[in-house]
């Protein structure tokens, strides 16, 4: 176990990261940044090409210039999976995607084929780490025992395990991953140690814990933030009603000390906050009252209310939905990201296909149209439409012409403002029917 750490502390450790996507590649390299060895394991051939080139295959600031640099030196290299870069490695962290079937239960089986790869090459004094996303008691019930039995060691006693679960977010990975603490739970206190020392090195704050509880604190964040956000759109939803402006009711109520409700919107996308409160309530026993799917159930009802308001405010200048040109500003899940992983633009942009509507989508960031017509401007995206739709709050719409945007559109123009970063009077003054999540039609001032 000393030797383990001394090898840490004096860099002098192989590490193979399994899994080469939005967690795992900067995982690996800003491991190899701080002078690991590191190998970044993948089943797509281009993304293995792409980095021993010095290439980057995702949109990350940053990551470029830590890619290109490591793998020049000599401390960064990928590869397709193979047992012979997991046998030469003294540390592997998994990091492979976990998601949900169409029943709502975890899908392991990216999971399970890294265990069987990474469990026949277990040697003594081997740490591994988990860091996809994972089911409560999923390291007791499956990881555990998995590996123990294909490589004939002992968790804890042979080799070390933990679970050290990602908290980073697309657009910010590089920076969150070193400031943000990092909750490191072992399967015993050796493992817990060992784990704590390798993650020292790059991350700012280490947070030890056990397996079962670090897999619960990593649902329990994205549930809450989940949980708060359809609070937020079922308070837009009534503030809608009774015709009052949701982002002042927020001001105004997170001026309480102990108050912080998030924003409403179109939706929630990416590949976490719909996915791991599904995660939480799995194998857990269901309760009359479930606050977390009814959460759930506000939240992908949100595109829908779009969709409604689309049709409303088209109604109320005469026209039909069907036939119609909607121009779509936003494609990715959020702002300023290329990720377009559960945006709520695809829902909205299917119905309103299958309306009739003809859909028009511009994305500075993101090339995904959801079966649209691509524009590659705003005003190319306009031109000739007859409902303008924002879904995601990108810098370069918060700042729009309204003037020029009304000059290029049809006659009686409408806007639907999913992320409320249109002023609704400049609007309705500029001449358009306006409707925004939480604001519905804006009063006459």
């Amino acid at each position: 176990m000393q030797k383990t750490i001394e090898n840490i502390q004096n860099r002098n450790l192989c590490l193979a990261v399994a899994g080469s996507g939005y967690v795992g590649l900067p995982t690996a390299a800003l491991f190899a940044n701080v002078g690991f060895h590191v190998t970044a394991l993948d089943i797509r051939d281009e993304v293995v090409k792409a980095v021993n080139s010095g290439l980057t295959p995702l949109n990350e600031p940053g990551l470029q210039e830590l890619i290109s640099r490591n793998v020049e030196v000599g401390r960064l290299r990928a590869s397709l999976n193979s047992d012979e870069n997991l046998n030469q490695a003294d540390a592997v962290i998994i990091s492979v995607q976990t998601p949900i079937c169409k029943n709502k239960k975890p899908n392991l089986s990216f999971l399970e084929k890294a265990l069987e790869d990474v469990g026949e090459a277990i040697k003594k004094g081997m740490l591994v780490v988990v860091s996809s996303t994972a089911s409560p008691g999923t390291m007791q019930t499956l990881v555990k025992p998995k590996l123990e039995s294909l490589s004939g060691l002992k968790a804890d006693t042979d080799f070390y395990l933990a679970y050290v679960p990602e908290r980073i977010a697309p657009g910010n990975a590089l920076k969150e991953f070193v400031e943000s603490p990092r909750l490191v739970g072992g399967m015993g206190p050796n493992s817990t140690k060992i784990a704590s020392e390798l993650f020292k090195t790059v991350c700012k704050t280490v947070i030890e814990t056990d397996t079962s509880t670090a897999e619960i604190a990593k649902l329990a964040e994205n549930t809450f933030r989940d949980v708060n956000i359809a609070f937020a759109n079922q308070l837009a939803l009534i503030c809608e009603q009774h015709e009052v402006n949701v982002k002042k009711v927020i001001e105004l109520a997170n001026t309480h000390p102990r108050v912080n409700i998030h924003t409403p919107g179109p939706g929630v996308g990416g590949p976490c906050l719909t996915k791991d409160p599904y995660l939480l309530l799995h194998s857990s026993k269901p309760i009359d009252h479930d606050i977390i799917k009814t959460a759930r159930q506000i939240n992908d009802y949100m595109p829908k209310h779009i969709t409604k308001q689309i049709q409303q405010a088209l109604k109320k200048t005469g026209k039909d939905i069907k036939n119609s040109k909607i121009a779509i500003l936003g494609t990715a899940y959020k702002a300023d990201v290329d990720d377009s992983r559960q945006s709520p633009s695809n829902p909205i942009i299917h119905e309103l296909i299958k309306l009739g509507a003809e859909v028009t989508v511009y994305d500075p960031h993101c090339n995904q149209t959801f079966g649209a017509k691509k524009a590659n401007s705003i005003h190319e995206a306009v031109k000739g439409s007859d409902c303008l739709v924002v879904i995601t709050d990108h810098t370069e719409f918060k700042n729009l012409s309204l003037k020029e945007i009304k000059a290029l559109m049809n006659e009686k123009p409408t806007i639907i403002d999913g992320r409320i970063i249109i002023n609704p009077y400049r609007a309705e003054k500029s001449g358009f029917t306006y409707y925004g999540i939480g604001l519905g039609k804006p009063r006459k001032r």
